[in-house]
C-alpha cells in the first residue's frame, strides 16, 4: 500500500531505526575504578611519606644492629689478634694509608670478604661518624663457662687469678678489665647474665683484641658463682673502701684469687659482698673519693703480678 512504512525486524518495533553504537569505547568508563588504595600507598598523601620514614628508620636500625669494631688501630689490632669476624667493611673514597693497606691485607689473607659500602651507610651502621672509614663486622661473642673455666685453670701450673665484675655496665670498663686481665697474667673474667656489659664491638675495640684469648664466662647468680670458686681453693677478694685490708697488707701471690670488683657508684652489690673472704681497699690520696672499676681492677692485678713475680724468684 501506498505511504506505509516498512517494519524493521529485531528494531522491536522502533520506528526511528538501528542507532549507531560507540564500539565499546563506553564500558571503560562503566567498569569503574576499583577499591581505593590505602593511603600509605598514594604517593600524594602523608600517611605515604611517614611509611617511607618508618622503613628508612627500621633500615638504620637494622644496620646499627650489626656489631662492629671502627677505627683504624684496634680494627688492625682485632684482625692480629684473630677476633671471630664476618666481614671488613670499607667507606666508599677512604683515603688509604698504611693501616687500612694492612687490615685489607690481613682480611684477604684469611679469605674474609672486603665490602665498600657508602660512607653514609657506615655512618648509619655506627650511628656516628667516628670510624675512619672503616670497620670489622664482628661474630656474636662465645662465652664460656664458669665451671670449665675452673677446670681449666686448675689444668695449668700456677694458682689461677681471675676478675669477677659485678654492677659494671659500661662496655668500655669491661673492654680495659679484660685488656688487664690479658696484660697481667690474668686467667678469665666473670660477668652475670643480666644487669651487665655485655662482649659488643665496643668492648672489643677497648680490650685491643684482647678478648679473643682471655675467656669471658657469664654467670647466672654471682652468689653462687662465688661459692663455687670458694670450693674449688680460690681466695674471694672484694675491692671497696674502708676494708680490713689494703693492697699494702694482703698478700694475693700464692693462692687461687678472685677479684671482685664494683661499679664506682654501686659498688659490690650486698649478697656477693659478703661471700667475699677479703674486703681490701686502695691506698690513694685523701682528696680522691673513688677509682674507676677498670683502673682499680688494673692496679689489684698489676700489683698481684708483681707479688707473683716475687714468689717465682723466691
Amino acid at each position: 500500500m501506498a505511504g506505509k512504512k516498512p517494519h524493521v525486524k529485531g528494531n522491536g518495533g522502533n520506528k526511528k531505526g538501528a542507532t549507531k553504537g560507540s564500539g565499546g569505547r563506553g564500558r571503560r568508563s562503566l567498569r569503574g575504578k576499583g577499591p581505593t588504595p590505602k593511603a600509605e600507598d598514594r604517593v600524594y598523601h602523608a600517611a605515604h611519606k611517614r611509611k617511607q620514614e618508618r622503613t628508612r628508620r627500621d633500615s638504620g636500625r637494622h644496620e646499627r644492629d650489626v656489631d662492629l669494631v671502627v677505627g683504624r688501630n684496634p680494627v688492625v689490632e682485632c684482625l692480629h689478634a684473630k677476633v671471630p669476624a664476618e666481614r671488613l667493611i670499607i667507606a666508599a673514597g677512604t683515603g688509604n694509608d698504611d693501616r687500612l693497606s694492612e687490615a685489607v691485607a690481613i682480611a684477604h689473607s684469611r679469605n674474609l670478604p672486603v665490602d665498600e659500602v657508602q660512607r653514609h651507610q657506615l655512618d648509619r651502621m655506627t650511628g656516628n661518624g667516628l670510624h675512619q672509614g672503616i670497620g670489622l663486622q664482628i661474630q656474636p661473642y662465645r662465652y664460656a663457662d664458669v665451671h670449665d673455666l675452673i677446670g681449666r685453670v686448675a689444668d695449668l701450673d700456677e694458682p689461677g687469678m681471675i676478675v669477677v665484675l659485678d654492677n659494671i655496665t659500661d662496655p668500655r670498663n669491661l673492654g680495659a678489665v679484660i685488656r688487664s686481665v690479658a696484660a697481667f697474667g690474668g686467667h678469665g673474667v666473670v660477668i652475670p647474665e643480666r644487669r651487665s656489659a655485655s662482649v659488643t664491638g665496643v668492648a672489643w675495640r677497648t680490650s685491643a683484641g684482647t678478648a679473643a684469648r682471655v675467656p669471658v664466662a657469664r654467670a647466672t647468680n654471682l652468689t653462687r658463682t662465688v661459692e663455687e670458686f670458694k670450693k674449688n681453693g680460690y681466695q674471694v677478694v672484694g675491692l671497696e673502701a674502708g676494708g680490713e685490708h689494703t693492697l699494702d697488707t694482703y698478700d694475693g701471690g700464692t693462692d687461687p684469687v678472685v677479684i671482685v670488683v664494683g661499679s664506682e657508684g654501686k659498688g659490690i652489690s650486698r649478697l656477693v659482698r659478703e661471700h667475699c673472704d677479703v674486703l681490701m681497699s686502695i691506698p690513694m690520696a685523701a682528696w680522691v673519693e673513688s677509682l674507676n672499676a677498670s683502673v682499680a681492677a688494673g692496679v689489684v692485678l698489676s700489683e698481684f703480678a708483681r707479688q707473683r713475680r716475687a714468689a717465682a724468684r723466691d
